[in-house]
């Protein structure tokens, strides 16, 4: 019997079992359905800042994108440190603009405190950064950025965008390198920077792999525990699940929390009706591809340089759209050995999709539609965002880089076909949120109150991307573990 379970070591899981299990008369059980590697055993491929979404560590996750396009890849990490241990190490905080939707005790002005507690960093302004927190986040300079990733960043300004030097700071709305959770070129996954073998040797905490949840198990509307896929019973006072925007709200509906017509169809008992899984959100995006000119074939670092401005349809103070610049496209696609991409993104997507259960089987996966370009105006914002990365590689800062446009290419040229090409071709960005929204007592939408205990039971929480009441206009990892910070702190810590 533990005092807390916490269901998935990923991002919000390995922050909660570091800072829970601080207090040694509280028992916490970790229970992760990938591996758990040891602090010094992390694998190559999991260490290797250039190298994402490793098939090994994956959960096999595909979702519907558009309906004109071909089922998508969607990587999800399955493993101690989830996928912070596979993504592309961005460490983007959310804007003031996207916490003002948040509601009570989630302003900037809240959560700034804890974006500096949780970082160390050497550089920016003490006002915004922290120096001796647990994950290490580095601005990437621009003598680290390879030729083209700088002249992209150059070739922005000469279009009239601003010069960021510090995204985690005052200003936002322009272009620069990325700060990144990198040291070394070693990746800093939450496994690494939580986790660490200190924490891992105190007697309260105990930490299990390859255990895949099936549901969380309740005496009458109280949590007892949870029901792992071989069928092992683990007792708890609370349970937290952390699995992210897809395994939280998929354990949810299998342990009868959702909507009732949903569980009453797979005969699954209603514990609470609760709209799980109704308002996904992730950020739609394209790949506009390049090859490199020879002379100019660096592809490391392979992140990055981003481009973070306002659609022309944005409302005031937002930046919804994203141009980033990565190498991430192996070298090998391209006829010169190099390549770069400009990603487009439409990082504020009105669009919203939806997770159901396939089955009641926990190996059976999820069904993801995450419904991009939902709306006209997600669709104009989307081909804005692309003619805009266009624009840059045409300007004689970045043309000189490479040598021809490998996705569209130069035969897509009107507005038409290129928003078909959209459609048909839309990319997995993977900053899923909002399957499990938190709200206050009169939002129709909210699953978990605002610091992620969910409605109806009690003894049972949600403390992960799938509570947040809407994708932000960032990336995700870095306000994730924000978000799980605090939360400790509002209700856990003395």
């Amino acid at each position: 019997m533990s005092d807390v379970i916490i269901v998935g070591g990923g991002t919000a899981g390995a922050v909660l079992t570091a800072r829970l299990s601080q207090d040694p008369a509280r028992s916490v059980l970790l229970l992760e359905a990938g591996h758990v590697y040891a602090p010094d055993a992390y694998p190559p491929s999991l260490l290797d800042a250039d190298t994402v979404a490793d098939p090994a560590h994956d959960w096999g996750y595909t979702s519907r994108g558009t309906a004109q396009a071909p089922p998508l890849a969607t990587p999800r990490g399955k493993v101690l440190g989830g996928s912070s241990a596979v993504n592309a190490c961005v460490a983007l905080r959310a804007r003031p603009a996207d916490f003002a939707k948040w509601g009570e005790g989630w302003t900037f002005e809240d959560v700034l405190p804890v974006f500096k507690r949780l970082e160390n960093t050497p550089t920016g302004d003490d006002a915004y950064h922290g120096r001796s927190g647990p994950l290490s986040i580095r601005q990437r300079t621009d003598d680290e950025l390879t030729p083209s990733l700088l002249g992209f960043v150059e070739a922005s300004v000469a279009q009239g965008y601003k010069r960021v030097l510090d995204f985690n700071g005052t200003e936002q709305n322009g272009a620069g390198g990325y700060p990144v959770n990198v040291v070394d070129r070693v990746r800093q996954n939450v496994g690494l920077a939580y986790l660490i073998a200190e924490v891992r040797r105190r007697p309260n905490l105990t930490i299990r792999g390859g255990v895949n949840v099936d549901r969380v198990l309740f005496d009458g509307t109280t949590a007892t525990g949870v029901l792992a896929e071989d069928g092992t019973v683990y007792a708890g006072d609370e349970v937290i699940l952390c699995g992210g925007a897809y395994g939280s709200p998929a354990i949810l509906l299998r342990s009868g929390i959702g909507p009732a017509a949903d569980l009453t169809e797979l005969g699954i008992g209603v514990v609470a009706d609760l709209p799980v899984g109704r308002r996904l959100q992730d950020q739609p995006g394209y790949y506009n591809a390049y090859a490199l000119a020879p002379g100019h074939l660096e592809m490391t670092p392979a992140v990055g340089s981003l481009l973070w401005t306002s659609s022309s349809e944005a409302p005031a103070g937002e930046q919804d759209l994203h141009v980033t610049a990565t190498h991430l496209m192996p070298g090998s696609l391209s006829p010169t050995g190099g390549a770069i991409v400009l990603m487009a993104a439409l990082a504020l997507p009105e669009s919203t999709g939806t997770l159901k259960l396939a089955s009641r089987d926990p190996q059976d996966a999820p069904l993801i539609d995450s419904n991009y370009l939902g709306t006209g105006r997600d669709t104009r914002r989307m081909l804005e965002a692309v003619k805009l990365g266009r624009a840059i590689a045409r300007d004689p800062a970045f043309a000189p880089f490479v040598t021809q446009e490998l996705s569209p290419g130069d035969a897509v040229t009107d507005d038409e076909a290129l928003a078909q090409v959209i459609t048909e071709n839309p990319a997995v960005y993977g900053h899923p949120t909002s399957t499990a929204p938190m709200g206050g007592p009169s939002d129709p939408w909210a699953v978990v109150n605002p610091v992620g205990a969910v409605k109806g039971v009690s003894g049972l929480r949600v403390a992960d991307a799938a509570i947040f009441p809407e994708v932000p206009s960032s990336t995700t990892n870095v306000t994730v573990i924000m978000l799980a910070e605090h939360i400790y702190q509002r209700v856990y810590a003395d």
